[in-house]
């Protein structure tokens, strides 16, 4: 299936519904239709052909929606770029890419002007957000005269480079075809049981696959709500205002809205489901959000940019009563999709056994673009090798221990830093924590936490080990405590960038994993 037949499907069944609100402005499932064909002819008009590479450069927004479809109809392939990069690394993957066409929010005109002069190889820059010196042309301007009719593509072509980190150094390009994240949308429409009354936060930032929305709510004719600059503040009022029903984000996203005095009297009523991803939630979270939206489902996916949404951790295992280890794990093989736990040779290992996690399935990307060695790597035998350490229980619940990259071995013991994590995160002082393992020299790397606390808490290394002694074995309680008085370092994605919290204690050092 090609990604734009979803929009064919919400166009022909709900053409007069509503299909994207960004601030005041609210727009139909029949004007988004048209208004993608013509932005369509457009590109076309500036040279755009099936296969070309085009970039966007933006936060969320209708006019992104617009721009992903249109980039497809015409049979291009889009290149959704990193808000957070600095202008060189947005230069490096610009480049990669090859791309041949650029657009960008208003945000970003500062980067497009300084970029533009070092790239001749991109022939238009267009600006989304009206005139602008460093456009040459405003996408509004683009959007005239007569639509064109979709270019045709097959379920295998590519649909997407999303840009990844690289084992060199050097980040890789994730190719996705049209089938790959069509078979997101439709499995995750399955898993969560949606329909046309679904409407979606665009929460997570549009250029990552977090933001699961852009397809899913299109092919069931739902709702898409934007906003470009997202804090709890502002989703909270857009649950009130519009209807909101469902939201995917990150386990700190979801901890600062439950935690936001607002929450308490806004009328958050229409609000279903409350996704979240890349990790489990660490408990102390879960038991705070749950508290405070009692009547709101959570649920749970795991994935990756090679390997979207790949398990499901479905609501049941969520509400109170359900057996809270399977709240440990992230859930099952989804629909139409494969996972195992393998040894390094790649055979499978008993169940509760440590070893890697690799899945395969329709949603697994088609290699990493120009990597041909990193691509052979990472996908052997038709399954992509995850990087994640974990186990599968007797149910084919997944559970992830540790990336192997955040494994700590101390004095020759396996230590996961997310089981740590979990305990220290109950403590009452707590309001985030990361645990890494630093340099040791009796131990070769010890358990070090790295603590943010709540307003006006303050916590000691002997009362944490103590809380968490009570807990877990004593080889895995944190031996040294830093506090930061700023929030932990995050991805894009939300999740944790625990290489820069190791980065400075690594220093002269050599680290084996």
């Amino acid at each position: 299936m090609r990604l734009t037949q979803t929009l064919r499907r919400a166009v022909l069944v709900r053409p007069d519904e509503t299909a994207t609100i960004d601030g005041e402005r609210v727009r139909t499932w029949r004007e988004v239709h048209e208004r993608v064909g013509r932005l369509s002819a457009g590109l076309r008009k500036l040279g755009v052909a099936a296969g070309d590479r085009v970039a966007v450069l933006a936060n969320n927004c209708d006019a992104y929606f617009e721009a992903y479809f249109a980039i497809l109809w015409t049979g291009a392939v889009i290149v959704p770029l990193n808000t957070r990069l600095a202008p060189a690394e947005t230069r490096f993957q610009l480049e990669d890419a090859g791309v041949s066409v650029m657009l960008f929010g208003e945000e970003f005109a500062g980067v497009a002007a300084l970029l533009r002069p070092q790239l001749p190889g991109i022939g238009a820059w267009i600006g989304m957000d009206g005139p602008d010196v460093s456009a040459d042309h405003a996408l509004e301007a683009l959007v005239v005269g007569e639509p064109a009719p979709e270019t045709m593509r097959n379920a295998e072509d590519l649909a997407g480079i999303f840009y990844t980190g690289g084992t060199t150094g050097l980040p890789k390009g994730v190719m996705l075809s049209h089938r790959a994240l069509s078979a997101m949308a439709v499995n995750l429409t399955m898993s969560l049981k949606v329909d046309e009354s679904l409407v979606n936060l665009h929460s997570a930032p549009m250029f990552h696959l977090a933001d699961i929305g852009t397809f899913m709510a299109t092919m069931v004719g739902g709702a898409h709500v934007f906003v470009r600059k997202l804090d709890e503040t502002v989703m909270l009022d857009l649950i009130g205002r519009r209807g909101v029903t469902h939201i995917f984000t990150v386990p700190a996203m979801i901890d600062r809205l439950a935690r936001h005095p607002a929450a308490a009297t806004t009328d958050i009523s229409s609000l279903k489901v409350l996704g979240y991803g890349g990790a489990p939630m660490p408990l102390g979270t879960y038991d705070v959000a749950r508290a405070r939206f009692p009547d709101v489902d959570f649920v749970q996916g795991f994935g990756m940019t090679e390997m979207g949404a790949h398990t499901f951790l479905e609501a049941k295992h969520h509400r109170p009563g359900a057996d809270p280890e399977k709240m440990r794990s992230v859930g099952q093989p989804a629909y139409g999709y494969e996972a195992m736990i393998v040894d390094p040779e790649g055979r499978e290992v008993p169940r509760r056994t440590l070893g890697e996690i690799v899945g395969r399935g329709d949603n697994v990307m088609s290699g990493y673009w120009n990597r041909p060695e990193e691509t052979a790597r990472a996908l052997r035998d038709g399954w992509m090798w995850s990087g994640d350490a974990g186990f599968m229980d007797e149910e084919g619940f997944v559970y992830i221990t540790d990336r192997f990259k955040d494994m700590i071995v101390s004095g020759g013991e396996n230590v996961y830093s997310i089981e740590v994590e979990n305990v220290v995160s109950r403590h009452p002082a707590v309001a985030e924590c990361a645990i890494i393992g630093v340099p040791d020299e009796r131990w070769g790397e010890r358990v070090h936490v790295v603590v943010v606390t709540k307003s006006q808490a303050s916590v000691t290394l002997d009362e944490l080990a103590t809380h968490c002694r009570a807990e877990i074995a004593g080889y895995k309680v944190p031996r040294s405590l830093q506090i930061l008085e700023t929030p932990l370092p995050r991805s894009a994605a939300g999740k944790v960038l625990k290489t820069d919290l190791r980065a400075p204690w690594w220093a002269g050092h050599e680290r084996r994993i």
